[in-house]
């Protein structure tokens, strides 16, 4: 089977896609970016109004400085941001195109990638490449609850902005940042907010300004809070929980099941990687990020697992630079 051969096919256009193929064209490496959406799409995905934790320079990738006259950067700042990124390295990138398989086959005495995908016209799409970096992250796939009425319209799990529920009956599901940040947007734009945590007390890792202003507006039953609550199915009009006060109906026009997500374990699968049972993180090399599997690479959040917290923009960017050297040390 013929066709280019690539040095490094890399999937995912987020920021550790973009810091990977920043550095896989200064070592000059033949390359290309693959998403199945648009630039930074998870970063699109994120609350409208989103406040980012850190500072701009640790969001930064290819030493392009991230300017903003706040403290902490925006949604919107970061996206405009990772767009000069791409324009300013004249970066080599497809969109609209789904990888579905990473398989491999023998060329001329050397194992090669086959990747399979379609595009967003229906076409079917076959590249070759000698290494893979998955830079897939982990925000298209959420940790689903398995309860009837999961898939009801009304109900998500993404928020993206507060409008669309003045004076509605919204329940939000979670215990971290995302669920505190949209049941406080969601109330300060008017709905009536009922925030679900099977947790005894919202998690730590909320960030410092927001942790007082939830347990505040929790406080004062400006917001519901129940706690050690399980959701147990959703109807068109009702959350069905079981708490300490037992079985109750919550009337809910809308809900948020903010609970997290993870990277995608099947396409991992598909190619090869292994993944620990337990913990279900991919098994990879820290100095150089290559799994299990020879010359296939994982960069950004995608060498998470059930706890995806820990890998972020600021520490999955350097990840790039260490797949980069590696596969330039084997030329």
């Amino acid at each position: 089977m013929g066709g280019h051969v690539l040095d490094l096919l890399i999937v995912g256009a987020g920021p550790a896609g973009l810091a990977t193929a920043i550095a896989a064209k200064q070592q000059g490496l033949d390359y290309l970016v693959i998403d199945k959406g648009g630039l930074a799409a998870g970063i699109f995905r994120f609350p409208t109004n989103m406040v980012f934790f850190t500072t701009p320079e640790l969001l930064e990738v290819g030493g392009l400085p991230f300017v903003t006259p706040y403290d902490k950067p925006t949604r919107l700042e970061a996206l405009r941001y990772y767009r000069r990124v791409a324009d300013t390295f004249d970066l080599s990138i497809a969109f609209d195109e789904e990888v579905f398989g990473v398989a491999r086959e023998e060329a001329g005495g050397r194992t090669v990638f086959v990747i399979t995908g379609r595009r967003r016209t229906g076409e079917a799409t076959t590249r070759r490449a000698r290494a893979v970096a998955l830079a897939t992250g982990y925000y298209d796939h959420p940790n689903m609850l398995g309860i009837p009425g999961e898939d009801l319209p009304h109900v998500s799990h993404y928020y993206s902005e507060p409008h669309p529920y003045y004076r509605k009956r919204v329940v939000v599901v979670g215990g971290k940042n995302s669920a505190a940040e949209a049941a406080l947007d969601l109330y300060r734009a008017g709905a009536h907010v009922t925030l679900v945590h099977r947790g005894a007390a919202l998690g730590d890792s909320i960030k410092y300004w927001v942790k007082p202003d939830i347990d505040n507006r929790i406080s004062e039953r400006s917001i519901t809070g129940l706690f050690l609550t399980s959701v147990r199915s959703i109807t068109p009009a009702v959350l069905h929980v079981v708490g300490p006060r037992g079985p109750e109906a919550l009337p809910a026009d809308a809900v948020f099941l903010l609970t997290g997500y993870h990277p995608d374990w099947a396409l991992l699968a598909s190619a090869g990687v292994e993944v620990d049972a337990e913990r279900r993180v991919a098994r990879y090399d820290p100095d150089t990020l290559e799994t299990s599997v020879p010359n296939l690479f994982l960069a950004g959040g995608v060498v998470s697992g059930r706890d995806a917290a820990p890998v972020f923009i600021e520490n999955g960017r350097a990840h790039g630079e260490k797949i980069a050297r590696a596969l330039k040390a084997r030329r």
